[in-house]
């Protein structure tokens, strides 16, 4: 409901954004920037949603093997202890447990093409366990708020575009994005908490976020003391090791278990295309809703007003050209980096926005469309208060990315 009243809102205020640059400024071109805007982005959510088709067919396929070899079973066991507390309306050792936590195992590494097509495989596993199939389940909303919350330990994406545009020093932006992302996972775990009664002061909670929290400390400091060279070297290898022997298990494993592999393969593919196909019209929808909000340049007023709005109390406004990158995530994965990549053009790699823009892209992942894939894949249609705490965890983010900017740059 809530996403619904979202999208009528891009329109309107995209319209009177629009009328208010023909009537006042005199732009007769501004209403064909939005039919131009409204048709390239309905294509590209048709392209999006078929450039899917083979990665969905290749991970449900190597997934279904996965499930008639028992490899997802032994996943959902090992992560019992921890998810059947975050996740108490799944069964004890349910697959969706294992493809749940192969799908946020996927995202920590940043492994985006295995992440999805095993997300959307644990949201089919959830819906057969929903009694109200257009309606958001609990376990459905963490899963998704999770995953909008964008955690990842590695950016290497991030660090490749800052040695591109010449940053001298382009993983000094790894610790910052690595506690902003932190900050935006926990916020939206605990919001989900909050509102489903989950007391997340139970032991293994706490031992599994003291211990990832460590972790993630550990991790930063090793990286912190490497070249950009080795870092990009060794997370890239690494990644692409893991993710070549999860394809390689799971087919050992069948064997072992003496099943048809090829069958179980293209029994798994076959869902990826239907899957592929039905997300279609939820992607045009919050593509087009989007691209129009952008086009009419209510983003641009949005941003000046904010600049103007602090300046006139006196707070410091420097942080103000990162806002675009803000703003952007939660609605455009591209159009994000678009903002973050013209930020360190504009300002400088190593400038203040320039690195703000950087750590913002990573704190967080593009919530509108997560909501949108995940939940168009298995019709629902009723998600409950899934974009309230994805939006609280992107706030989070926001801020966390300004306070440990400031912290770790101020001086840029």
């Amino acid at each position: 409901m809530v996403l619904n009243y979202i999208w009528i809102a891009f329109f309107i205020v995209a319209f009177i954004v629009a009328l208010g640059r023909l009537l006042i400024g005199g732009d007769t071109g501004v209403f064909t920037e939005l039919v131009n805007a409204s048709f390239d982005s309905a294509k590209l959510g048709f392209e999006v949603s078929i450039g899917l088709t083979g990665i969905l067919s290749l991970w449900l396929g190597i997934m279904k093997i996965g499930e008639k070899s028992g490899v997802i079973q032994a996943f959902a066991r090992f992560s019992s202890p921890v998810f059947s507390k975050l996740f108490p309306g799944i069964p004890k050792d349910h697959p969706a447990t294992g493809s749940i936590f192969m799908n946020i195992s996927a995202n920590l590494l940043g492994l985006d093409n295995a992440a999805t097509p095993m997300g959307l495989k644990a949201m089919q596993q959830l819906q057969e366990l929903n009694t109200e199939k257009n309606t958001a389940s609990n376990p459905m909303i963490m899963f998704l708020c999770i995953n909008a919350s964008g955690l990842t330990l590695i950016p290497i994406t991030i660090l490749m575009y800052r040695t591109q545009l010449g940053a001298v020093n382009p993983t000094d932006v790894f610790l910052p994005i690595l506690l902003a992302t932190f900050t935006s996972t926990l916020v939206a775990v605990l919001s989900v908490c909050f509102i489903q009664k989950i007391n997340i002061l139970q032991k293994n909670l706490l031992l599994f976020f003291g211990g990832l929290g460590l972790f993630i400390g550990a991790l930063a400091y090793i990286f912190t003391t490497m070249e950009q060279e080795k870092v990009s070297l060794y997370s890239t290898l690494f990644a692409n090791m893991l993710l070549f022997s999860i394809i390689c298990g799971f087919i050992i494993c069948g064997v072992r278990k003496r099943i048809n592999v090829y069958d179980a393969f293209i029994e798994g593919a076959k869902d990826g295309f239907h899957t592929a196909i039905t997300i279609i019209p939820y992607l045009v929808a919050i593509l087009v809703g989007i691209a129009v909000f952008r086009a009419s340049g209510a983003m641009d007023f949005l941003i000046e007003g904010v600049r103007l709005g602090l300046a006139s109390v006196g707070v410091d406004t420097e942080f103000v050209g990162g806002l675009p990158t803000m703003l952007m995530k939660p609605l455009s994965g591209s159009g994000s980096r678009g903002m973050m990549i013209d930020a360190m053009n504009s300002y400088g790699a190593d400038s203040f926005v320039g690195r703000l823009a950087c750590v913002a892209q990573g704190s967080t992942d593009t919530t509108f469309y997560v909501i949108a894939l995940y939940y168009g894949s298995i019709g629902i249609r009723n998600s409950k208060y899934t974009l309230q705490c994805s939006l609280l965890a992107d706030l989070a983010s926001a801020i966390s990315a300004v306070l440990f900017t400031y912290m770790f740059f101020s001086y840029a």
